[in-house]
């Protein structure tokens, strides 16, 4: 189960082409709603308009290798590591959906667009990582669901509660979970194994094309938000903000006080 490409077995009733093509479309969502939801929200005007403001403001002028500096510690901290969680339980949840929604994507593109068919056999790496990454986006998502988000509990605030924000969680969940069973289902031969498919197609169509309304943009432009507040207290532009009460944040930059998702 684990050694076969379940889109390749899906190959004799689906033609590649068709595959790929879905793919595609998925891909032009992404970028599509992404643009949308930059003009609709104004991010874009946001961000350069706060970037101007820090460059009026600041005390110090930054050079260039200065600016790169920051760009590597916003990358390797703030994206990479995920430093602006400051709660350990989901940050470490937050890392196993990132990572594990990356490896299941790219994987998945490498199975349908460079080995689409039995013809061409797919290497083993390739199926187990589609597995491990997909098993890796159940265990963290799963797990700030049911074990983490139901802190709101604690807040007054019933543990059910679906808010739209919920949305790219939820669509991505009933994917991932979708496309195992279906790919499970169909290496075991199960008649229900269509039926499953076309689940998956639809909680995969709704999760790429709900990016307007969903947080699925937010992982394009948190790493831009991340650099700019990097930049403003290297530039003493925010230098007279008040100092972070008590102990700094654990994960993050030890200039700014800890947030809490």
């Amino acid at each position: 189960m684990f050694a076969t490409n379940p889109f390749a077995a899906l190959s004799t009733t689906i033609p590649p082409a068709v595959m790929q093509a879905y793919v595609v479309i998925m891909i032009v969502l992404v970028l599509a709603g992404t643009l949308f939801d930059v003009w609709h929200k104004g991010s874009a005007r946001y961000f350069f308009d706060n970037w101007r403001k820090s460059k009026s403001k600041g005390s110090q002028q930054l050079g260039g290798g200065e600016l790169v500096s920051i760009a590597v510690q916003t990358a390797v901290v703030d994206v990479l590591a995920s430093g602006e969680f400051c709660n350990a339980r989901r940050r470490v949840a937050h890392l196993l959906t990132m990572y594990g929604f990356l490896i299941y994507v790219l994987t998945t593109a490498v199975m349908v667009f460079a080995y689409p068919t039995p013809a061409r056999p797919t290497p083993d790496i390739v199926t187990h990582l589609w597995w491990i990454g997909g098993l890796m986006v159940l265990v963290g998502g799963y797990w700030f669901w049911f074990f983490i988000r139901a802190d709101v509990a604690a807040e007054g605030q019933s543990p059910f509660r679906i808010m739209q924000a919920d949305l790219f969680i939820l669509s991505l969940l009933a994917s991932v979970t979708l496309g195992l069973i279906w790919a499970w289902l169909q290496s075991r031969g199960s008649a229900a194994a269509g039926v499953f498919f076309g689940l998956y197609i639809i909680a995969t169509t709704a999760l790429f094309g709900s990016v307007p309304w969903s947080k699925f943009a937010h992982m394009f432009f948190k790493p831009a938000a991340a650099f700019e507040k990097r930049v403003t207290y290297a530039n003493g532009s925010r230098s007279n903000l008040p100092a972070p009460a008590d102990k700094p944040e654990q994960f993050g930059s030890a200039r700014e006080l800890p947030r809490h998702y």
